[in-house]
């Protein structure tokens, strides 16, 4: 083995005194390299048709763009989509990387699926609880079960008109959408839904408005929520009228109808030119006008929660994933909520300056609440560190030499890699024999630490092309106790330059049982409460909390929130 293989103790020391102990180094030969790239930038990927603003903040925060051409595969630490991920993506993620969509969450922007899931949940838990979204029909299936409705619907009103709102159950933008008062001029060609149409919803001035909340799933199992407090308000840009319901400029909120209104650019009272408010001036407005918006937004958060629970517990465990929803949320002239649709990859595109406000502070805080970590920054070399807290080897004559693809790339590259290597030597006429890691109970070897010895042994082995078959120390790969790793460091650092000790790598400092760390996804099982403008919004007790672990434990949290519900 050559000598640049070796390294005394004394230099190690040195080189990890240099750096905070969560940083030191694990293998030698890296000791001086990650001393330099402490900081290494974090590298994003976009995949097609990604906003340009999700570009724009990352650069801005100091990441550089996957290129292919100089970057190895897998050497990145986000992957931007606004498509749904292939499982191949969530089965080969690997430690430093993330993902900003969950698994089979696509299904929840699908009007017809969220109409299902809802129905579902008002029949088990009544409509107390789920009586925040008008009743759906989903065409043509419903059809009998609509036209029963519809026409006991007329009788009640005594003549006077019912109104009713027809969507295609996935497209999105305000696309295909139409209302209807007589079921003569119901026509359709594909799935559609019908809802009740909330004929008086809050105005402002005479507009109709709609709210955009932005809401983060950090995670599934166990479920965790965040609301943003930053969000959109969304105008029509003439005024209500229901004398004239095919008039779209009046009835219906989306930008990418409005824009092209002939009032889009003139100063309308109040509300101003263009369509958007924020959310914050939205707040401002309610306290002027003597309304509780606290309240309004404790409504706001049970309806978000209450949704995701009808999805939640079908959702796959996928750690280094979460999930940006956007809730349009309509007021109606009581001040009750109403949930209208809950979009998958909510529009980041910037029409306004209230777009560019909101929108770019958003994916900051987004980018924040995926925990990234200086050491993610240095990807393959920081790997190990995170998975491993010491390795021990007392009077090892050198720190062990591995490879490191063999550890962090994804199963099934890491297979074609070894094939396309293994024809190569074959045509050359080499027989290599790759490096192994095998585990004994019983390994011979220097003697360990008494921290070390009911810990699992780990011997690795491997030779040279050209050189000698050579056998490394055992290894011990522990998860040791802080006091224990720090004494057996300073029992380390007695020995003489040739055995050398690499210092704790993964000593997490926790306070159980109200702080326990979550090994698959190096995170606090107890969220943070607030990072940026997310607001923790679920788990809002321990009780939630407790329930939330594990198998998701919907009666228990239902249970709570009706308690909250009914506080209010």
């Amino acid at each position: 083995m050559s000598s640049s293989t070796f390294i005394s103790i004394t230099t190690l020391t040195a080189a990890c005194k240099q750096q905070p102990r969560s940083t030191w180094p694990l293998e030698a030969c890296e000791v001086s390299s990650m001393a330099s790239n402490s900081s290494a930038a974090l590298v994003f990927r976009l995949h097609e048709n990604t906003p340009e603003v999700v570009r724009e903040v990352l650069l801005e925060r100091g990441w550089e763009e996957y290129d292919p051409q100089e970057h190895e595969e897998g050497d990145w630490n986000l992957y931007w989509r606004t498509s749904a991920f292939r499982n191949f993506d969530y089965e080969n993620i690997l430690p430093w990387q993330r993902l900003n969509h969950h698994p089979k969450t696509s299904s929840m922007a699908r009007k017809d699926c969220l109409a299902r899931n809802l129905r579902r949940m008002r029949g088990t838990y009544g409509a107390t609880l789920y009586g925040f979204s008008p009743t759906a029909f989903i065409l043509p299936n419903d059809y009998t079960r609509f036209l029963e409705v519809y026409s006991k619907t007329r009788l009640e009103n005594a003549g006077k008109p019912a109104y009713w709102i027809c969507k295609p159950v996935d497209l999105s933008r305000g696309r295909g959408i139409f209302i209807f008062e007589d079921i003569k001029h119901l026509v359709y060609n594909s799935p559609v839904i019908i809802q009740k149409y909330i004929s008086s919803p809050l105005l402002i001035s005479g507009y109709k408005f709609d709210l955009r909340i932005y809401v983060c799933v950090k995670s599934f199992c166990p479920l965790t929520i965040y609301m943003h407090q930053e969000g959109l308000v969304r105008f029509a840009t003439e005024k209500y009228n229901l004398t004239s319901l095919d008039n779209l400029f009046s009835h219906l909120t989306n930008t990418s109808i409005n824009k092209f209104g002939p009032f889009y650019t003139t100063d309308k009272e109040r509300v101003g030119q263009g369509c958007k408010w924020t959310l914050s001036k939205f707040r401002s407005f309610l306290h002027s006008q003597g309304i509780n918006e606290l309240l309004l937004w404790q409504k706001i958060s049970n309806i978000v929660t209450l949704t995701l629970l009808t999805m939640a517990p079908s959702i796959p465990s996928r750690p280094n994933c979460l999930e940006l929803f956007g809730f349009d949320i309509l007021i109606d002239s009581n001040f009750k909520p109403w949930l209208l649709e809950v979009n998958y990859s909510p529009a980041l595109s910037l029409d306004c300056p209230a777009d560019v406000m909101v929108k770019k502070g958003l994916i900051n805080d987004l980018i924040d609440l995926m925990n990234y970590r200086k050491v993610d920054g240095l990807r393959q070399r920081g790997c190990l560190r995170r998975r491993y807290k010491r390795t021990c080897c007392l009077r090892s004559p050198s720190l062990l030499r591995k490879d490191h693809k063999a550890f962090v790339t994804p199963k099934s590259v890491s297979e074609k890699k070894r094939q396309r290597q293994s024809s190569l030597n074959s045509l050359n006429g080499e027989n290599p024999e790759w490096p192994s890691v095998e585990g004994s109970l019983s390994a011979p070897g220097p003697a360990l630490h008494p921290a070390c010895q009911n810990s699992k042994v780990v011997t690795v082995s491997g030779n040279k092309k050209s050189s000698p078959p050579h056998t490394e120390g055992t290894t011990c790969w522990t998860e040791c106790p802080e006091d224990s790793l720090r004494e057996h460091r300073q029992i380390t650092r007695c020995f003489s330059t040739n055995a050398c000790r690499l210092p704790a790598i993964h000593a997490h400092k926790y306070k159980p049982p109200l702080f326990t760390w979550d090994h698959r996804t190096h995170e606090m099982t107890i969220p943070s409460l607030r990072v940026g403008d997310f607001i923790l919004t679920f788990p809002f007790n321990e009780v939630t909390q407790k329930a939330s672990q594990g198998a998701l434990d919907v009666k228990t949290v239902l249970h709570e929130t009706k308690t909250a519900c009914y506080s209010l």
